[in-house]
């Protein structure tokens, strides 16, 4: 088995907790002085990792830039709750990117937390992803 662990690079983690820990509803699991936190609460480990604006993670790589910007990579939260749970995120920090949308297999708001990595909210309805699934 692969254990997935997501990382997350933050320039201020009392933003960063206040965020993913009082909007989202994650909690602090170990701290790791002034470099970082786990959390938990998801199905998976999320590590907040204090990297400042302007570094760079390798030596070719595009510096560190927590202005809004877009990754193909992201999470998806998925809640019970998704107005409910915008609204959380939301008063903590999160900027929502255009109304929340209903789809065949659930509701979901498009949020930017406040490093500007892109952040959904799900909440499944009926089946979920099975709605639409072919098999």
């Amino acid at each position: 088995m692969i254990e997935l662990i997501a990382n997350i690079d933050v320039d201020d983690l009392s933003a960063a907790l206040a965020f993913y820990v009082d909007g989202l509803g994650l909690a602090v699991r170990r701290r790791f002085g002034d470099l970082g936190v786990e959390l938990c609460g998801a199905s998976s480990s999320i590590f907040l990792l204090v990297k400042p604006a302007g570094t760079t993670p390798a030596p070719d790589a595009a510096a560190r830039d927590y202005r809004r910007h877009w990754t193909p990579v992201h999470l998806d939260f998925v809640v019970d709750d998704v107005q409910a749970a915008a609204a959380r995120a939301v008063a903590a920090g999160a900027r929502l990117e255009g109304e929340i949308r209903t789809h065949r297999w659930g509701r979901i708001a498009h949020l930017a937390d406040p490093f500007g990595h892109g952040v959904c909210l799900i909440q499944f309805l009926d089946r979920g992803y099975d709605e639409i699934a072919d098999a």
